[in-house]
């Protein structure tokens, strides 16, 4: 199959969305006896939601494995059919994240998703955003600015790189991440978004 065939970005899509729409916030707050994690806090299914829990062992295991499920996505879809559809394979694992069929398409912000596919990816637009994540959390203490501004770096990263195809399909992306952040930058315009730490 050409790796750059209409099919082959199809299958791309699917692996991805599949992989990627595997809920482990939810799972791992119901096999911890916590319930629906989706009834407290913000209401999704990410780590940042997960901690408001208390379980920091738990938020950090979502963390990981919602950026780990992307990554074998691109990973597998890099091997098995090219780069091209290994970048779209990460599309589809944010769209999953966010938009699970079987959740009603209602999942995360895909933060850490986004993370894994730039790992797997491109591991230098990886450590740009891992990098200004930490600096801009370490100066705010707000996550959700750190998000956001990572968020953007990491197309004008990729371009920066060299990676054309990959830059232009993390626009996108990043453009649904921000979207789905669209109350935290309102609450951060207002100066109302919570602190790392704080009581929510």
């Amino acid at each position: 199959m050409d790796p750059s065939s209409f099919p082959a970005l199809l299958i791309a899509l699917g692996l991805g969305y599949i992989l990627g729409s595997i809920p482990f916030g939810l799972l791992l707050t119901r096999l911890a006896g916590l319930g629906d994690v989706r009834q407290i806090g913000s209401g999704n299914i990410g780590a940042t939601n997960v901690l408001r829990t208390g379980r920091k062992g738990l938020a950090a295991a979502t963390l990981i494995l919602d950026a780990a499920k992307a990554a074998a996505a691109v990973i597998i879809a890099r091997y098995y059919l090219g780069e091209l559809p290994a970048i779209i394979a990460g599309l589809g694992a944010l769209l999953g994240h966010i938009f699970p069929v079987w959740l009603g398409f209602k999942g995360g912000k895909g933060v850490a998703t986004f993370f894994g596919v730039l790992l797997a990816f491109a591991w230098k637009v990886g450590a740009v955003f891992a990098a200004l994540w930490i600096a801009v959390a370490a100066l705010s203490r707000i996550s959700s600015l750190a998000a956001i501004v990572a968020t953007i770096a990491a197309p004008i990263a990729a371009w920066a790189f060299g990676l054309g195809e990959f830059a232009i399909v993390l626009l996108l992306m990043a453009a649904i991440v921000l979207f789905k952040h669209r109350g935290n930058i309102r609450r951060l315009l207002a100066g109302e978004e919570p602190r790392i730490g704080a009581k929510t």
